[in-house]
């Protein structure tokens, strides 16, 4: 809307500025106090000389003249705005029902733009955040919003940025604060949680029993090569059974014997 306006105010626009100059002068040094303005350093005034913007820059910080009945002032604050974003309804990628509720940093960095371009800059970003906030994140799966927040943050950024620049609106950050999913949802997810930790968990006892049982074949083979070593075991373990205070030891008796035993009864 702000466009270079070669053509002038018109001769009644001139005699109302120097009348309303002559009435400064007349009223000096009452008028003064009427005319100085004092702009904050967070601050700038959009001056309207005759319902047009008097520059495209705003002025300040510091002092401005404003002339009685021909000008008028707005203030635009150029501090950081935050602007909560309520919870949203949104539909996923994945046809998942979630709450999302985030928050955006902005700030202006054009206040002629802020003024002149849009009726109430502060409340068409907060309604342009919450309809990107909706529109990107229902382009995103449940896993997606859950592992990548910086992501989706980022995007969400970047649209808003796009849309608001016209605006003289700067987005400086944007955060994802909660994702909320149905009750019956979480309780899925847990479960699924928990299967795949038991399979896995069999997964690694299965690797255990097979190391082992590798290990044990060794040891076997190495035993079976020295009858005074399978003694020094049996005999290693019985100290271990005797150290734990146990009332009971099992002698272990060789199949050999036994089947020594089988045969001489047989023949008898």
């Amino acid at each position: 809307l702000i466009a270079d306006r070669r053509e002038g105010i018109g001769v009644c626009g001139w005699i109302l500025i120097s009348l309303s100059f002559l009435l400064v002068l007349i009223t000096f040094p009452i008028s003064i106090w009427a005319c100085i303005k004092v702009i904050r350093e967070y601050e700038r005034a959009v001056v309207f000389r005759l319902g047009r913007i008097l520059s495209k820059k705003a002025k300040g910080p510091g002092l401005v003249l404003i002339l009685p009945c021909t000008d008028t002032f707005i203030k635009v604050d150029l501090r950081t705005v935050t602007c909560n974003i309520p919870p949203q309804e949104i539909l996923t990628k994945d046809a998942i029902t979630t709450q999302v509720d985030g928050v955006v940093y902005y700030r202006i960095h054009s206040a002629v733009s802020a003024v002149a371009n849009v009726t109430d800059v502060h409340l068409a970003t907060f309604l342009l955040a919450q309809t990107t906030l909706r529109n990107v994140l229902g382009t995103q799966s449940l896993a997606q919003l859950l592992a990548g927040h910086e992501e989706v943050a980022h995007s969400i950024q970047a649209v808003l940025n796009s849309a608001t620049e016209q605006w003289g609106i700067k987005v400086a950050r944007v955060e994802i604060k909660d994702v909320r999913i149905p009750v019956a949802m979480q309780r899925a997810m847990a479960a699924e949680a928990e299967a795949a930790r038991e399979a896995r968990a069999k997964i690694v006892a299965a690797e255990g029993e097979r190391n082992a049982s590798k290990a044990l074949k060794q040891a076997s083979v190495v035993l079976s090569e020295s009858l005074a070593g399978l003694q020094l075991r049996y005999l290693q373990t019985l100290t271990t059974l005797a150290a734990e205070n146990n009332s009971t030891i099992v002698f272990p008796l060789p199949i050999n014997m036994l089947e020594s035993f089988r045969q001489k009864n047989t023949g008898g």
